[in-house]
């Protein structure tokens, strides 16, 4: 791994700036290097004529040649009147272009940047300023001094530039605010942060390591980590040891915070069949719900009346396949046929393929139009190859529409 190395220069140009992920591409003015130094990286709200302390690493780019890759930087404002009015003309500020920079260093000399943070009503006395634009030069200013406000708390706080660019976005001025009141909120908020990170985050903050926001969000934590594991909730034992050893409290510690998480909303707590206690993530209890809700709806509709002799019918396909069905999948045939939903489960080899083929092809024969989905490509490629029947995605039947971000079909 390389070492971390250090570039300091003013900032003579920005090269490329991708507004949504902030990534840039800029050229830094290094004292003793004829040629500006290209660095590049997340470097938000960056401007010519600032001082630049970047860290990171120096790299070759195979087709631009050597770069600076930014991994955190700090900004410092110009001291010098030409650095000012670069500054000031760069386009940061609305309201002030080139000339206009150049008319406020004639005016206040040094002292121009002191004037607008602290003597904003001071910029009528330049020629061409008035009322409105000394408003709106006002405003900007303000703006723009948020945003490296809430860089140098974040980066001081352990977030890195690319993290802090995110939580930027996401919260805006009062990020500072917020990040201070319960970091544990960026793990929810933003992806790309866990709960590691927010714990660090909050550490470095001074956030006890018992309080109620990191219990929480440990419980939170290890309920989504379940999740990934493929489980839709846990028995509160298990979920309060995990989450305890993660934690490193005691369980009635992380048990106390069951009640408040579901106070929120952010959990729901059930009793089970057996006299224990599952708790679930709110999204995944709704999801689950909400699954078996619309099987119970389907189960009720009324069913298209069939003529099928089912005895009849499995023989038929028998024949044609030149098998002998077992009882139970004889029954899943008839159950099919006359049941607007039918669950069949198990593992590789025990037929589910042929029953699919049995249901297929019999409800055919009756000009029924059959429709087949997978969750995923490829399992839909697989039904295809198995069934002689073209297969779709659930998203690809059901006309997913990224831009309405909905369903086309119901």
């Amino acid at each position: 791994m390389k070492a971390e190395a250090s570039l300091e220069g003013v900032l003579d140009r920005v090269t490329f700036a991708n507004e949504e992920s902030a990534w840039s591409v800029v050229k830094i003015a290094v004292t003793n290097r004829r040629e500006p130094v290209t660095a590049v990286g997340n470097l938000l709200g960056v401007q010519p004529g600032e001082y630049l302390k970047l860290k990171g690493q120096w790299v070759h780019d195979k087709k631009y040649g050597e770069q600076f890759k930014v991994e955190s930087y700090r900004t410092t404002v110009p001291a010098t009147l030409a650095g000012i009015e670069r500054y000031l003309g760069s386009g940061m500020v609305r309201g002030i272009g080139k000339v206009m920079a150049g008319r406020l260093v004639a005016c206040f000399g040094l002292q121009t940047l002191d004037v607008i943070d602290h003597q904003p009503q001071r910029l009528r006395e330049v020629e061409g300023i008035g009322r409105v634009r000394s408003e709106q030069i006002e405003k900007a200013w303000v703006e723009q001094r948020a945003i490296k406000d809430v860089m140098v708390f974040l980066q001081g706080h352990g977030v890195s530039t690319s993290h802090a660019i995110k939580i930027f976005k996401r919260y805006g001025d009062g990020a500072v605010a917020m990040v201070r009141e319960n970091p544990y909120r960026l793990a929810t908020d933003i992806f790309g942060i866990g709960f590691l990170t927010a714990d660090a985050i909050a550490k470095n903050l001074g956030i006890l390591p018992d309080s109620p926001e990191r219990c929480r969000a440990g419980v939170l934590h290890v309920l989504g980590a379940l999740a990934d594991e493929g489980h839709v909730g846990a028995l509160s034992a298990d979920l309060v040891e995990r989450a305890a050893a993660l934690l490193e409290v005691d369980s009635d510690r992380a048990t106390r915070e069951l009640g408040p998480l579901a106070e929120t909303g952010d959990v729901v707590v059930e009793a089970t069949p057996g006299g224990s206690v599952a708790v679930y993530l709110a999204s995944l209890h709704a999801a689950e719900k909400g699954a078996a809700d619309r099987v119970l709806h389907l189960i009720a509709a009324r069913l298209r009346p069939t003529q099928i002799d089912v005895e009849r019918a499995i023989a038929w396909f028998e024949q044609r396949q030149k098998i002998t069905l077992a009882p139970e999948q004889r029954q899943a045939i008839g159950l099919a046929v006359h049941h607007k939903v039918l669950v069949i489960t198990g593992g590789p080899g025990t037929g589910k393929t042929t029953l699919i083929n049995g249901i297929i092809q019999i409800l055919e024969k009756k000009d029924r139009v059959i429709l087949l989905a997978a969750p995923t490509g490829r399992a839909a490629k697989r039904m295809t190859e198995t069934t002689g029947h073209d297969a779709r995605t659930l998203h690809r039947m059901l006309e997913w529409s990224p831009k309405s971000k909905a369903f086309e079909r119901d």
